[in-house]
Order: structure tokens, then sequence, then C-alpha cells
């Protein structure tokens, strides 16, 4: 089979196309005939070695988002039918719960093989069964940046109809984020640098735009339409460049779910105001299989369509310009690579 992998050196000019055997399934696994993938910022910093020790050893495939078809099932393996559309887990070992150390080692994409191959061996309790609705295309963008958002709003974030929830930017756990935010009910206010994304963020359903680079600052702009209260919860992914105006804009016992660090990792953060207004600062990384399951029940119920940018849609052997291109920023929704 083919697979893409980072080979001799790391960095993403370093993946390189090359052969493996086709595999075949142990006792409780599977085979998936991968025809899409995903990318997302955490692939770009695996490729770079930037988890240390965590990214794992060369030659490895990158990536961890992807869907495909269940081509062969090993003995006792049950839960899936030839045919049938899947997804692999961010962690084939979370299963269920928060998480814990006893997870370590079990990413794809590093510091185990990921999703960029033609064909993925993988034990059948770390897959979930794909909405009916969707493509392989749009099915391969959940594992990671849905699920992620999935578990800010819903599962950790818990949020209601009638809550105001602010949003960053125009990448894909953000619209993933403004998606479940509007299927719960919630109001959404969404902050970017381009006007054009919002224009096209209104559309899916964002009720207040603000562009922080007209409005600097931007957290007066969301007490103002909370009418002096402050938001419920922000979906933070700017880390210390964004987090005291986040802690500014929430309201007393609100909820800060921090997901990214884009725009640093480093610095002073207020933290009195975090004490003082008994703010909620949540560290929200992907997701169990358990919760992956009630996101696909929930979409079978309340469909959505994945926002994906067909401007960024890379061929299998273009995954190493499809992670170089990320930076650039100047995608809408998703980046993907088609088989």
């Amino acid at each position: 089979m083919k697979v893409m992998q980072i080979q001799d050196e790391w960095g993403p000019e370093h993946i390189k196309l090359a052969k493996r055997p086709d595999p075949e399934p142990s006792p409780g696994e599977i085979i998936i005939d991968m025809k899409a993938t995903a990318i997302n910022p955490r692939d770009l910093i695996l490729t770079q070695r930037g988890y240390g020790r965590h990214s794992g050893e060369l030659p490895l495939i990158p990536l961890a988002d992807g869907a495909g078809y269940v081509s062969a099932v090993g003995e006792g393996a049950t839960k899936f039918q030839i045919g049938e559309m899947v997804c692999p887990i961010y962690n084939r070992n979370w299963l269920t719960g928060t998480s814990d150390a006893a997870h370590a080692g079990g990413s794809h994409g590093g510091p185990i093989d990921g999703t960029q191959c033609e064909k993925m061996q993988i034990p059948e309790s770390a897959v979930v069964r794909a909405p009916s609705y969707m493509t392989p295309k749009q099915a391969a963008t959940l594992t990671v940046a849905a699920l992620t958002s999935w578990n800010a709003v819903v599962e950790q974030g818990q949020a209601k109809a009638g809550n105001v929830i602010l949003l960053q930017g125009t990448g894909g756990v953000s619209l993933f984020a403004l998606q479940f935010a509007k299927m719960v009910g919630a109001e959404v206010i969404l902050t970017s640098s381009s006007d054009e994304k919002l224009a096209r963020a209104r559309e899916l359903g964002a009720d207040h735009l603000i562009n922080y680079r007209h409005n600097p600052d931007w957290h007066r702009t969301a007490i103002e339409i909370t009418n002096g209260r402050g938001v419920d919860q922000i979906v933070e992914i700017g880390g210390t460049g964004t987090i005291d105006r986040s802690i500014k804009a929430v309201r007393p016992s609100g909820t800060l779910s921090l997901i990214g660090v884009l725009a640093g990792v480093a610095g002073e953060v207020n933290l009195g105001r975090v004490v003082t207004q008994n703010i909620r600062l949540q560290g929200v990384t992907v997701g169990s299989r358990e919760m992956f399951e009630n996101m696909v029940r929930a979409l079978e119920i309340n469909p959505i369509n994945p926002v994906i940018d067909n401007t960024a849609t890379f061929a299998f052997e273009d995954v190493g310009q499809a992670l170089a291109a990320l930076p650039d920023n100047k995608h809408f929704g998703k980046v993907v690579c088609e088989f």
C-alpha cells in the first residue's frame, strides 16, 4: 500500500511517498480503506517534532483526522460490517471519561502512525461509525476539529439555549463550534480580522461579528452586546495573545475553554480577575470515543455540513504542501486531502 510518511528528518518538507506491506487484521482489528484526511495545526507541530519525544519516531505516518470504508475484519471483530464508512478516533486509548495519563502514547499521527495511508489497521474499539449522510471528505473533518468543538461547547461547556458564546477566528474548530452552538440554541459572537470571512460566518448563523483588526478592544464590544453582563463562554484559540481580553469579556462564573495557543504560549496573564470573578478556565484537547459517538448521534438528528475550503483541497501526495499552507491562514474552514 501507499503511505505518506515523515522520514529521515522532521518537517513537512520531509514527508515522502513510500510503500508498506498491505496490513492484515489481527483478532479484534479491522482494516479501513482510507478515502480522505483533514489537516489540523497539531499535525504541523508534530511534523516538526514540536511535542518532543511524544511526537514519536521516524518514519511516521502523519495526521489523526480521516474517514474510509471497512474492507476487512479480524477474528472476533463484530462491531462493523465490510463496506461501512467509519472514522478512526484521535487516541485509541481514550475510550471514555476525561483525559488521563493512561491515554498517553495512543494518539494517531504521533506518537503512533496516523491516517495518511491507503489502508489503516486499527482495533475496532478505536473506530466510530461516520454520520450516514456525510461523504468521506466531510466525515474526515470530524475526528479532531469537530470533536474538540463538541467537547468545548457541549460536553464540558454544557452550553444551553440562550447562552452567549464568543468564538475566535474562522478555522475548522471555530466554525464547528459555531455550528454546535447554534444547534443548542446559543447566541454567537464571532471575531476575525477578515470582513470577507465574517460575512461567510454570518451565513452560518453567527449573530454578532467583530473585526478585531479594526476593533482591537473587541472585549468591550462583547460586553456591550450582552448589556454589560459579559458572555457565558469563550472558545479561546489565541493563548496569551488574546486571553486577557477574553478574561475581561466573560461574565462572572463564566467559562474560558482554552483549545489553542496560536498567538502565544508564554506571557503575563492577570489571574486576579479569574479568581475574583469565579471564572472557569478549562483546557480542552479533543475527546474520547464516547464523546465522538455522542456527537455522531447529535449530527444524525440535527445534520450540519462541515465547512471545507474547496480551494484548499489537496491530493494524497500533497499532504506536505497542505501542512505548510496552514500558517498562511487563508483558508476558511477545513483543509482536506482526498485519495
